[in-house]
């Protein structure tokens, strides 16, 4: 198609001799873009050369028409609001003003300088980096701008800590708490069900049959709806027995399985109050509702579980972000290190584990003079 509409203005496109030539019409109209076509074409004829195939524009006006034409229609509200104001507080200034073919990678360097001054820490400098990087790269592909976009090489930062609970820290919390605040603190560290999760979950998603009960929603408090959880995709997570007899001795046919006495779900803020004036109760150390996750993941991970299956349970896209927990697994590395020693590594009375082996070796070697 020669002459087409793309987002309320009036393009040429075609192609002669093998190059596809496309312009803004002068004149915005169905009209006026066939006239402006066949002049297009007589120049070619003539040898003549044609205008550029796109407008320039800043980065401060194109990343506007990214935000409304990508991130709206492809991000959730937090994400939204997120890039937003990455885009607001830290891009745009910096970039703004510069036309985006003229954006090299020495100027996103100057960037990551420019912020590490202003005392940002590695990661939130590759936050923005990420967010930077794919405008820009959007820009190339809706522009068919010339060349390639500048790299957007991101900063070394130190592996992220992951604190959990222990079990008898777990036992403790539970102690203190009471009513259906409890009961979300419970299926919380049996599930590793998300804050947002655990507000949205329907009794319509509890399988009693199979024991089993399924992550569809995750309830948004700003926009006062449920939508899909962070991954995007539902997840089937096997019930123990606590958390089936906690849900079963409450089951009610429709409506949130954790609610307030008019039936409404709980906000964020209140559960995350509530969950901190258990804690204070306990004595333990501070720690959130995402840390109740963390705990499910890491004494699966201690325990033997295999990463994938951690991973499945989680409902993480990628596993490596359930690697994180890798480091509190049982190490295949003991085995390996044991087979230098001739104490451990041909212990096998009674098919026990290296691991055993290693610590009667190691017993020995204390009780020794």
């Amino acid at each position: 198609m020669a002459i087409r509409k793309i987002r309320n203005s009036w393009w040429v496109d075609f192609r002669a001799e093998h190059t596809r030539h496309r312009l803004r019409s002068p004149e915005n109209s169905k009209a006026g873009a066939e006239a402006y076509e066949a002049v297009l074409r007589q120049k070619l004829a003539r040898g003549e050369q044609i205008g550029p195939m796109q407008p320039t524009y800043t980065f401060a006006e194109f990343a506007e028409k990214w935000f409304e034409g990508y991130v709206l229609p492809n991000n959730k509200h937090q994400e939204q609001r997120m890039k937003r104001y990455i885009l607001n507080a830290s891009l745009v200034p910096f970039f703004g003003k510069i036309p985006l073919e003229k954006i090299t990678t020495h100027h996103v360097e100057q960037y990551k300088a420019y912020i590490l001054r202003q005392g940002v820490n590695p990661k939130t400098v590759n936050n923005r980096l990420a967010v930077f990087g794919k405008c820009i790269r959007t820009a190339y592909e809706w522009l068919e701008l010339k060349g390639m976009p500048p790299r957007t090489t991101r900063l070394k930062c130190p592996p992220s800590t992951t604190t959990f609970l222990s079990p008898d820290e777990c036992s403790l919390l539970l102690s203190k708490a009471e009513g259906v605040v409890r009961d979300m603190i419970l299926v919380a560290l049996h599930t590793g069900m998300r804050q947002g999760e655990l507000r949205g979950l329907q009794w319509s998603s509890i399988q009693w049959e199979n024991q089993t009960l399924t992550v569809r929603h995750s309830l948004n408090d700003r926009l006062k709806k449920l939508e899909s959880p962070k991954s995007n995709r539902e997840r089937h997570i096997p019930m123990g027995i606590e958390v089936y007899t906690l849900l079963f001795n409450r089951k009610k046919d429709t409506g949130y399985v954790f609610s307030d006495a008019k039936g409404s779900p709980f906000d964020s803020q209140y559960v995350i109050r509530r969950l901190e004036e258990i804690r204070a109760k306990a004595e333990l150390r501070k720690f959130t509702w995402h840390t109740l996750r963390h705990t499910f993941a890491s004494q699966l991970a201690m325990k033997g579980a295999p990463l994938h299956a951690v991973q499945a349970l989680l409902g993480h896209s990628s596993i490596s972000t359930t690697m994180r927990y890798a480091h509190v697994a049982p190490s295949a590395l003991r085995t390996v290190i044991n087979m230098l020693s001739p104490k451990t590594a041909m212990h096998t009375a009674f098919g026990q584990q290296v691991g055993n082996a290693w610590g009667e070796a190691i017993e020995q070697e204390i009780e020794k003079p």
